[in-house]
């Protein structure tokens, strides 16, 4: 058995727990300085500002390509989903109305054209 002293994947363990811990070190007193702060508010300002330029220009880009931007599928896609709600309560009409049209003999339902034609009799021709 490999002594723990001189076992080089011990070693290596050890040597990266070590750059772990004064890497966080440091991070942490990084990151408690008001300059820190500072920085990381003006990155995020500067990203905020860029991402809505970005999404400006796409804007524009999407329009002069003739193309529908996401606000506009967005749209699409609310509208397509109403439109399929309002065929859903169509068609559970169109069942009811077409279950009640089956009933038996009470009288509801679609009325039916009278039977007027009567079979002939035996002294008629045919």
């Amino acid at each position: 058995m490999a002594d723990k002293g001189n076992d080089p994947a011990v070693i290596w363990q050890t040597m990266i727990g070590e750059m772990e811990k004064g890497f966080n070190s440091f991070a942490n007193q990084a990151m408690t300085s008001p300059e820190f702060s500072k920085v990381m508010n003006q990155v995020g300002g500067a990203t905020a500002g860029a991402q809505k330029q970005l999404g400006e220009l796409m804007e524009k880009y999407l329009l002069a390509m003739n193309l529908p931007s996401r606000a506009q599928m967005v749209g699409m896609a609310e509208r397509i989903q109403a439109i399929e709600g309002q065929l859903n309560e169509i068609k559970a009409l169109l069942q009811q109305v077409h279950h009640n049209s089956l009933a038996p003999e009470s009288g509801f339902g679609t009325p039916r054209p009278p039977r007027t034609k009567r079979p002939p009799s035996e002294g008629e021709q045919k």
